[in-house]
């Protein structure tokens, strides 16, 4: 199992499909590495953000970590093939 901790683009580069691309490329990472689920959470004010993670095929999950900011937690079974 793998954790994305930090994504980030800068407000001059959203809308052009950057955050969908590097969740693609961690994604392609993680399944070089044979792992089989991914994880991450966010912040209740991140909508796009939960928005971009549900339209990728993350699932809202119960809460795996204490981190306090988070307010959803998402997961992922990777495929072989993306």
């Amino acid at each position: 199992m793998g954790e994305v901790k930090r994504m980030w683009v800068t407000r001059h580069a959203r809308g052009l499909g950057l955050g969908r691309r590097i969740l693609r490329e961690l994604e392609r990472m993680a399944r070089i590495r044979n792992l089989k689920i991914l994880r991450l959470e966010t912040n209740e004010s991140l909508r796009e953000a939960q928005s971009l993670y549900r339209t990728s095929g993350y699932t809202e999950v119960d809460a795996f970590n204490d981190e306090p900011y988070a307010h959803h937690w998402f997961e992922k079974y990777l495929n072989e093939l993306g």
